[in-house]
């Protein structure tokens, strides 16, 4: 390619862009949620020590593999061993499978902001309204078509001007508004039982589900695995210092899923009662029973338009780092020009997201084993394939590149201090538990085993 590789301008850039894929939709829906069923603070104290060993492991090696080579996942891969060139490949299919279905849901959180901003908060904490909404053949393309838009078009301005800068605005925003709810959620009558089930550790809750879980939340909350570390890698500056680096997106990332606890737990024990149940899985707990929630709360229309900008941006800043990384693959691949390889992108992502919309409708009817093409699409990428290209880069990192190589890289800018606990977890302690995330994600899916 003639073009020069962009680069991030500095290590606030590269920290906050980077924190800003982390920070997603399963930080603010999925983390709660998990917290809740698996004994809140001691579900909370074994995600922090996963994010300091497992996650920090497998992070460093992705941004090392991408800052060593200058390329996107398929290149990276290639250049440091042909034989592994296939790994690239998959961990490239995975953005491109989950940037079109998690669009969909970023424009469902574009329309509840709308309704909660002009007032509508009792239209949206009706019962059916959600199902109503999203069964629609319609309207919901219309809000995913208006979000994957407003994605392609920061993607389009390109690295410095376009991911950063915006990264640079929304990372300190959705950290205030975080802090802002999570504040007036604290204060909330009946909060309180919510809060010292959430931060105190209950050790009899503790068990190997626990574990499993934590490390499966960790895994897809910190975009392991799909090669958007190893192309953001890809545009870090040699000068900047990885492992600190690597520390504050772990940072960043644990924070907001910290607060999300913090935010949405008390609250909805507040509402229920005391009633645990109450925080459903997935959308259930974001589009119907928060705008409940919201609707018993006094002020509750303006703290609901919060949480869902809070959202939006947490959405968009993920799905920016989604469709940046395909770009960055195709354009690695074909070389060409960045407003060409978006608008490819886009068009692809709109095909592929539409079966996703249709499938609570027109598609209803399309389903395996209980779950909507959405879910298809999710389980597909998410405990599918995540796992497996997890698994082959920790055996390519541990076995064939050989840590060293990494530890070189990562070394280039300052001297790596966790380099003897990178070896064992890549080598030894994270193939294991990738192993067990997979089995345990395909038994629960298909009921055998219920996590």
């Amino acid at each position: 390619m003639s073009e020069k590789r962009s680069s991030f301008t500095g290590k606030i850039g590269f920290v906050l862009a980077a924190a800003g894929s982390a920070v997603g939709l399963g930080n603010i829906w999925r983390f709660p949620y998990l917290a809740a069923k698996y004994g809140g603070g001691i579900f909370l104290l074994v995600y922090l020590v996963l994010a300091v060993t497992f996650g920090f492991a497998l992070m460093c090696a992705e941004i090392a593999i991408g800052r060593k080579t200058g390329q996107s996942a398929i290149g990276a891969f290639r250049s440091l061993d042909k034989r592994f060139s296939f790994v690239g490949v998959l961990a490239s299919i995975v953005p491109a499978m989950i940037l079109p279905y998690y669009s969909v849901i970023g424009g469902w959180v574009s329309k509840y902001l709308a309704v909660f901003a002009t007032g509508g908060i009792h239209e949206a904490a009706a019962d059916g309204y959600f199902e109503g909404f999203i069964s629609k053949p319609v309207e919901p393309i219309g809000w995913f078509l208006l979000f994957i838009g407003l994605t392609a078009l920061i993607v389009l301005l390109g690295v410095e001007k376009g991911i950063e800068k915006v990264s640079k605005v929304m990372m300190p925003v959705l950290v205030v508004l975080t802090l802002i709810i999570a504040v007036y959620a604290m204060f909330m009558p009946g909060a309180l039982e919510g809060v010292k089930y959430y931060l105190t550790p209950d050790f009899s809750k503790f068990s190997a589900t626990t574990v499993l879980s934590a490390m499966g939340q960790l895994f897809y909350s910190m975009s392991l695995a799909m090669g958007i570390m190893i192309t953001y890698g890809s545009y870090m500056k040699k000068d900047v210092n990885l492992e600190k680096s690597v520390r504050q997106i772990e940072i960043f990332d644990t924070g907001i899923a910290f607060l999300a606890g913090l935010m949405i737990i008390p609250s909805v024990f507040a509402f229920s009662g005391g009633d645990e149940s109450a925080l459903g899985k997935g959308p259930g707990l974001m589009f119907i029973t928060l705008p409940k929630v919201f609707e018993s709360m006094k002020g509750g229309t303006f703290i609901g338009a919060l949480f869902f900008l809070l959202v939006l941006f947490a959405a968009l800043t993920s799905s920016i780092s989604l469709m940046e990384t395909v770009v960055s693959i195709v354009r690695d691949k074909f070389g060409w020009e960045r407003k060409r390889t978006c608008l490819g992108v886009l068009i692809f992502s709109i095909v592929l997201g539409l079966p996703s919309s249709l499938g609570f409708g027109v598609l209803g009817n399309i389903t395996l084993n209980g779950m909507s093409i959405l879910d298809m699409f999710d389980f597909a990428s998410n405990s599918i394939l995540m796992p497996i290209v997890a698994l082959l880069t920790c055996i390519f990192v541990g076995y064939v590149l050989k840590p060293k190589a990494l530890i070189e890289e990562i070394e280039v800018s300052a001297p790596f201090k966790a380099k003897t606990l990178f070896t064992v977890v890549i080598k030894y302690i994270a193939p294991i538990c990738i192993v067990l995330i997979l089995v345990s994600s395909v038994l629960d899916a298909l009921g055998i085993m219920k996590i």
